[in-house]
């Protein structure tokens, strides 16, 4: 029994050693081995799919909080979720945005809802949407997303997403204000049926006038549509945290999409490999010398197609315009001609590169003549991309004027020849970006000394000392905004120069 057994435990150690087992007793023990190990497998092949399982769980739950609260090593990961440009070491600081932070919402009784049609171009309107949001968030009202305009000179269809991050806007204001994308479907049914309230606010209010006046129609109407955003909102005499909130907004949560960050990363690279640049914003389009009357430089049949323009525009009220009054006065955009004299009299280097932010120059090539004498290596948008890279703003102006907006910001000197809505923002962001230099040219002073140039009655030497001693002051540092109250017109803009928010005066 014992020589048995001794046998046996022989053989289950070694069966393939005993050939001469019996074949019954063989089988029973394969089996009974194979069902073991089978079990045993499928025991191992279990516990490796439920730890697989769990630490997949656990990566999930790290990266949906990692943004918040998750440690350093997963905030330096990239996102799935960001353009590939964000994380491009070269990329220059205008297109790099923060890493999301979603602030937590703020909880508020809604007291109705805001529809805002916002009118005119691209940089009018995003000084209006910034006004909008600090008039909701002191109203504690629900912002719907901003309807931008398509029906003024330039005719562009864009929607709001179409130029900023819209996903961006709403998140990073949540702790601000509520704002949806659309009316809740109860509410657009309402609107449907003309169940709100429209108006176009008055210019320039302070806060107590959409508090007594706006604030009563939204509790009653519930749905209230502003029609006109321009300049709806005082420059001064508004709390800080007002200030700081327009800042906010035009600073961060205004956003443009990725296409259009790309894009303007692309030119701001082409431009940086061959060294500095400058930005002429040169405001001689179409439009601007129809709706200015500002017709220097200009033939017959220009002028009359300028005026005529003009007056077919039932949305430009000054028809009759003395062109030579309102050019003494320093109220004309400068002429090519005028620029080129203008830069080289303030010794701007002839061989540095000029990026002309701005649309199509009134008489083309024929008027830039006198600029590309003087300055050789003068680019536009067009000269630098290819135009496929242009396709996809074509006949949208707001995008071609988002692409120059972050060219200009980038740029080592921006100088603008008429202190429209674009060179007025342009200048507030980059003194917010540490007063980076921008050229305000005086065009009162100007166009005299330019007048007395070409008249011989001033030297060039005289005329350049004259002009660099006007200027001296005038490079966007840091100043006090000038305050006229009665005339809000006539002081200086708010988005020009946002004082409350820069850091000289923090």
């Amino acid at each position: 029994m014992c020589k048995l057994e001794d046998g046996v435990e022989a053989d289950e150690r070694h069966p393939h050693w005993n050939v001469g087992m019996n074949i019954l007793g063989g089988k029973e023990v394969a089996e009974t081995m194979y069902l073991r190990l089978s079990q045993a497998r499928m025991k191992l092949w279990i516990l490796r799919l439920i730890t697989t399982l769990l630490i997949w769980i656990c990566i999930m739950q790290f990266v949906a909080v990692g943004e918040d609260w998750g440690p350093k090593l997963l905030k330096s990961w990239p996102s799935c979720s960001i353009p590939p440009i964000m994380h491009d070491a070269t990329t220059v600081s205008s297109f790099l945005p923060k890493r999301p932070h979603h602030p937590p919402k703020r909880v508020y009784n809604n007291n109705g809802y805001l529809v805002v049609s916002c009118n005119g171009g691209l940089n009018q309107m995003r000084a209006a949407i910034c006004d909008m949001v600090s008039i909701a968030r002191h109203l504690n009202i629900t912002l719907i997303v901003p309807e931008l305009d398509k029906t003024s000179f330039w005719a562009d269809p864009s929607d709001f997403q179409d130029i900023f991050d819209v996903d961006h806007f709403i998140l990073s204001l949540r702790d601000e204000v509520r704002i949806l994308k659309e009316l809740p479907p109860r509410l657009k049914r309402r609107v449907e049926r003309g169940m709100f309230h429209e108006l176009p606010p008055v210019s320039w209010s302070n806060l107590s006038y959409y508090h007594q006046q706006i604030l009563p129609l939204l509790k009653r109407h519930k749905v209230v549509r502003l029609n006109k955003t321009d300049a709806r909102l005082a420059n001064n005499g508004l709390p800080l945290e007002v200030q700081k909130l327009r800042c906010k907004v035009n600073f961060n949560a205004l956003r443009f999409t990725a296409p259009i960050q790309e894009l303007g990363r692309k030119v701001v690279g082409m431009l940086r490999r061959k060294g500095s640049f400058l930005v002429l914003h040169l405001r001689y389009e179409m439009d601007m010398l129809s709706f200015s009357g500002c017709t220097r430089g200009c033939n017959t049949n220009e002028i009359n197609e300028l005026t005529a323009m003009r007056y077919s525009n039932p949305g430009w009220k000054e028809k009759v315009i003395d062109p030579d009054l309102k050019r003494k006065d320093g109220l004309c955009p400068l002429t090519p001609e005028e620029t080129a004299l203008v830069l080289r009299a303030l010794g701007i280097d002839p061989n540095v590169q000029i990026y002309i932010a701005a649309g199509e120059i009134y008489g083309g090539k024929r008027r830039l003549k006198s600029l590309t004498n003087a300055f050789p290596n003068l680019v536009t948008k067009e000269m630098l991309l290819e135009p496929s890279d242009l396709s996809f703003f074509k006949n949208h102006s707001s995008q071609m004027a988002a692409l120059d907006y972050l060219v200009s910001l980038e740029s080592d000197v921006f100088v603008p020849t008429y202190d429209g809505n674009m060179a007025r923002v342009v200048e507030g962001h980059r003194r917010y970006l540490g007063f980076k230099k921008t050229i305000l040219l005086n065009r009162r002073i100007l166009v005299d000394l330019i007048d007395q140039y070409n008249e011989g009655t001033l030297s060039w030497d005289e005329f350049s000392s004259h002009m660099k001693e006007a200027h001296e002051n005038r490079v966007g540092s840091p100043k006090k905004r000038a305050i006229i109250s009665d005339k809000p017109k006539e002081e200086d803009y708010f988005y020009s120069n946002p004082q409350e928010c820069l850091a000289a005066d923090t």
